[in-house]
């Protein structure tokens, strides 16, 4: 079974920068969605940026556009999280899923077979 690991996460400061990773064990599919979730304390996890196999699909929640930027390395089954002008409302556990496509239900937790177990992000004021 494919397994995904995240990592990068910290304690951060508010204007700090992080990076979080991402590896998969194995591709699933030939091509395929990776996704940043997050669970941010007292809210529902949501989705936070998405990069299809071609690098060229990228999807963000608008709270994160323009500071945060999501990347894939196929090669190495992994994808990235580049994190910048962090704000404490960015604190969260951040976890990854694949599934087969992106689009415009890039967001849809329920169609995620494969998720990693997290990486706790935390910004303080």
């Amino acid at each position: 079974r494919v397994q995904l690991v995240e990592s990068g996460g910290g304690s951060v400061q508010a204007g700090g920068s992080l990076r979080l990773s991402c590896v998969a064990s194995e591709s699933p599919y030939r091509n395929f969605c990776m996704t940043w979730f997050r669970r941010s304390p007292g809210k529902e996890r949501e989705a936070v940026a998405a990069i299809y196999s071609d690098g060229g699909h990228t999807y963000y929640v608008d709270s994160v556009k323009a500071r945060f930027t999501v990347s894939r390395d196929n090669l190495k089954n992994t994808m990235y999280l580049q994190m910048n002008d962090l704000k404490p409302e960015d604190t969260g556990m951040y976890y990854c899923g694949i599934k087969i496509m992106c689009g415009t239900t890039w967001g849809r937790q329920g169609d995620y077979p494969y998720w990693g177990q997290g990486t706790l992000v935390t910004v303080s004021s």
